[in-house]
């Protein structure tokens, strides 16, 4: 039996995984893959990773970004640098700590959850027998939970980004619209294109993580062992983490570097 250590370090697996995850995100993109039953399943999928938590999380959200901009406030207006606070909270907090926080939180919350589905799935031999039944396990049950995964992630990003930006506003600006032009410039100085674009790449690239990363790792569990399915979960959320820093490190490599 494989431990999670062991499954990590397996150029193996990590070759295994590229392929996967090249196969899948193809097969997510095809209408023909989301039959009444796919599209059912990837409703399912989207309430239990993005909707249960939705308030929970905006809330937690709204918390901590009430708190950085209120540091990031206080600390610049003690030192003579209030002309460049807001721009400062714009760039760390909405273009780093949410999306950095959002795909953190989905991989905790559904990463192990639909890595032990998937691994039970091959355990069980319920893959096997899709596809003995003449039904694609790649279609039927793997590319919803993919779709489903990545978009709950874009979404609570979009929306966690929305919340922070109006939060912002009041907090250096109040109720009042006076301010409306000064932040809409400094937003338009902050998202200029290539940012822009930048910004959307990495929530992308979060979210094929959180949606690939544990599913294609549990289907290294050995079906008939069920000794091997903690160590597919374990490894693939051991990947994941790992995934999601490079992207963020990569990120933050190119924006300012």
């Amino acid at each position: 039996m494989a431990f999670g250590g062991e499954i990590i370090l397996r150029p193996r697996s990590w070759r295994r995984l590229l392929r996967f995850g090249g196969f899948a995100t193809v097969a997510a993109l095809s209408p023909s893959a989301y039959s009444p039953a796919a599209r059912a399943l990837a409703a399912r999928q989207i309430y239990l990773t993005a909707w249960k938590v939705l308030p929970g999380y905006l809330a937690f959200s709204a918390l901590l970004s009430m708190v950085l901009i209120e540091i990031v406030h206080s600390t610049a207006h003690a030192y003579g640098l209030s002309q460049y606070a807001l721009e400062l909270v714009l760039r760390v907090l909405i273009l780093e700590v949410i999306p950095f926080l959002t795909a953190l939180f989905l991989a905790l919350r559904s990463g192990a959850a639909i890595g032990a589905e998937i691994a039970l799935m091959r355990v069980n031999g319920e893959l096997e027998d899709h596809a003995q039944a003449g039904a694609s396990p790649l279609h039927a049950e793997l590319v919803p939970r993919i779709a489903a995964a990545a978009l709950s992630v874009f979404s609570l990003t979009t929306l966690s980004v929305a919340l922070a930006m109006y939060l912002a506003y009041a907090q250096f600006f109040g109720t009042s619209v006076s301010g409306f032009h000064v932040y809409t410039r400094v937003v338009g100085h902050v998202f200029d294109l290539q940012i822009l674009i930048g910004f959307l790449l990495k929530c992308l690239l979060f979210g094929l993580a959180v949606a690939l990363i544990p599913l294609a790792t549990g289907l290294e569990a050995e079906r008939g062992d069920m000794r091997t399915v903690p160590a597919a979960v374990l490894a693939g959320l051991m990947k994941l983490f790992l995934v999601i820093g490079l992207i963020e490190i990569l990120s933050l490599v190119v924006k300012y570097v």
